[in-house]
């Protein structure tokens, strides 16, 4: 025998559930331009070592870290197998602390104690 569904007059009138109001929609999600944090467009002097890759004309860190990947892809430093790993060559070695490969998340802290 089947079972018959049964609902109740309370269940068929319950009110329905209030809309949140609308989120405010942010300057990029609006279709405008995002304004560029202050921090990262600062001009920073880069550390002599530093300077070897990237020169010594202060730049904004975006700019020093573009430069970077730059150099890594360039002289093909990625490792091959884990293309997140980055292989230090001589150049590279000093900013790296000394160590022989980095992760890409560890670059950027790395390459902001060489900034001043």
């Amino acid at each position: 025998m089947a079972a018959k569904k049964t609902t109740t007059a309370a269940a068929k009138k319950a009110p329905a559930a209030k809309k949140a109001p609308a989120a405010k929609k942010t300057a990029a999600a609006a279709g405008g331009k995002r304004k560029p944090n202050a921090a990262f467009m600062k001009e920073m002097t880069p550390s002599p070592a530093l300077a070897e890759i990237v020169g010594s004309k202060a730049l904004p860190r975006t700019a020093v870290v573009s430069k970077i990947w730059e150099y890594i892809k360039k002289n093909n430093l990625q490792d091959p197998k884990n293309k997140r790993q980055i292989n230090a060559d001589d150049k590279l070695k000093p900013i790296f602390g000394g160590k022989k490969s980095v992760t890409m998340f560890e670059l950027t802290a790395l390459v902001n104690k060489n900034l001043s």
